[in-house]
């Protein structure tokens, strides 16, 4: 177990218009159904509007978190100025609150610091014995470093590279190596209910992505309709594996009923359950789903892979996982991206696995253990040396989904404001959502969000989103040029996630004049 320290003269009424609340946003949902294609709609949101342009900001900000709304929630909102770190604003500022997703900009900024923007991660085939004729005798090792970007293409690859060798025959086991980090595939406070989804997927040195979203240790899960009513669904797994097993509890029904479609693994097991019905003219349903244990699944698919290029396994083979010998060969390797272009699907996106595989890697490379412990020790080490305050933050894992990580506002304002400097702060900045921009990569998570100006194009900045909880996190220009910084963060409101009340607030800070 492993736990941080805590260390002009009227403003005219707000209008209020109650529509449809936005759900969590792709990557951070923590405890619906992780079907992106519905995270991802656009959908309406309370609107809140300041519409004085000339009144004070504390008056300004004041009034917007005055709203009804927030009865009952607890509030901690910080700003200050990007040049010199002057605090400008707060309102509870010094109050610990859960960052939800906003955790992501400490280890997000930690391993950019530990490992560097052009750092990758690596993916190697070995074997313990040698190449006689056309026959392998030995093992061979898939032996995983930590890259969550790894997909059914690269295995292709591997298998190519194997093929191209001469090699047609191997006499040995196919063994998957997740050494490089610890066995402890979930992080210690991530709830049993988000287990099944792809936003709390096991985290292992060795996993594989379905697609380039790059969501490890998943897979794609499509549901189509029949070609007549009465039959099941069809559906396909992506990549195709025998690591799975689809459990198809679907029927066919007739055009323009109601689709309702459940897609879902059952927990401890990798039998995913598909239920409900679909109109024969319906449209597709689509899930990321989390496998159990991803070590298997990569090199299940693996062992496809070199299947189809016609390399066969002789003699009594098996899979299996375990260590590859200190002295054997490689015979294939990739690296991934470097850290600077991962981070856009990574923080853009808001990936959690990413997160907590980048907080091992910092305790693989800097403690020599690949662990949430090892890692945390790092991410703390680096925030006290941009000057926070570690005895009022606790950190418990790398991307927020705990409900037990506290930072309070002041002191991630304080970070943003201090990292600026960095060599790599720009790759960073550069990761970070930008408000109603709808390239999905630019956009991210807040592509539907304050799509007019001013801020629209200007607040660049992390959400974060959780049960009970939303966050706000970034950088945004005033009307008159000046670069600001802002921490606002919402815990303990019930319903639906509302985000009208930091996008007015960030909204307001784009607007005004100093």
């Amino acid at each position: 177990m492993f736990v941080r320290r805590c260390g002009k003269k009227c403003f005219l009424l707000f209008l209020l218009a109650l529509l449809v609340l936005f759900p969590f946003t792709s990557q951070e949902q923590s405890f619906v159904s992780a079907s992106k294609e519905t995270a991802e709609r656009p959908e309406q949101t309370t609107q809140i509007q300041a519409t004085n342009e000339d009144k004070d900001l504390s008056d300004k900000l004041d009034a917007i978190l005055s709203h009804s709304s927030l009865d009952g929630t607890s509030v901690s909102v910080s700003v200050r100025t990007s040049d010199d770190g002057e605090l400008l604003y707060e309102h509870n500022g010094d109050l610990r609150l859960h960052p939800a997703s906003n955790m992501k900009l400490l280890s997000g900024a930690a391993a950019m610091e530990t490992l560097g923007g052009d750092y990758q991660l690596t993916t190697e085939v070995l074997t313990d014995g040698d190449v006689r004729g056309k026959v392998l005798h030995g093992d061979v090792y898939l032996k995983g470093k930590g890259d969550p970007t790894l997909m059914k293409e690269d295995l292709d690859q591997f298998a190519a590279e194997l093929k191209g060798m001469g090699i047609k025959n191997i006499k040995g086991d196919l063994i998957g190596d997740d050494t490089w980090y610890d066995d402890v595939r979930l992080s210690l406070d991530l709830n049993w209910s988000d287990e099944p989804f792809y936003t709390g997927a096991q985290v292992s040195a060795l996993t594989l992505s379905p697609n380039e979203d790059y969501d490890a240790g998943t897979v794609i899960v499509d549901a189509h309709p029949a070609d007549e009513t009465g039959e099941k669904a069809d559906v396909t797994v992506t990549p195709a594996n025998d690591y799975v097993t689809i459990v198809n509890n679907t029927e066919t029904v007739k055009a323009g009923e109601t689709k309702d479609i459940s897609i879902e693994r059952e927990h401890g097991s990798n039998d995913i359950v598909v239920e409900g019905t679909i109109p024969v003219d319906g449209a597709r349903s689509r899930s990321w789903v989390s496998v159990w244990e991803p070590t298997g699944y990569a090199v299940d698919v693996f062992k496809k892979s070199l299947e189809e290029h016609g390399l066969k396994f002789i003699g009594n083979s098996s899979v299996d996982t375990g260590k590859a010998p200190e002295d054997a060969t490689v015979m294939a390797s990739r690296q991934s991206m470097p850290l600077e272009e991962l981070y856009m699907p990574f923080m853009k996106l808001s990936n959690n696995g990413h997160a907590e595989m980048l907080t091992k890697e910092m305790g693989r490379v800097v403690h020599d253990k690949g662990s949430w412990d090892a890692g945390l020790d790092v991410t703390e080490a680096f925030i006290t040396d941009m000057g926070l305050d570690t005895d009022t933050i606790l950190l418990r894992d790398g991307s927020g989904m705990s409900h037990k990580n506290m930072i309070p506002a002041n002191e991630l304002s304080q970070f943003l404001t201090a990292i600026k400097d960095e060599d790599w702060f720009p790759a960073f900045e550069n990761s970070l959502p930008v408000a109603g921009a709808p390239e999905r990569l630019v956009g991210g998570t807040l592509r539907y969000r304050m799509t007019e100006e001013p801020a629209q194009g200007n607040v660049v900045a992390k959400t974060g989103s959780l049960t009970g909880v939303s966050t706000l996190s970034g950088y945004v220009t005033s009307r008159d040029g000046e670069k600001l910084v802002f921490s606002i963060m919402l815990n303990n409101y019930l319903g639906s996630s509302d985000t009208a009340i930091e996008d007015a607030i960030a909204t307001a800070l784009a607007g005004h004049a100093f």
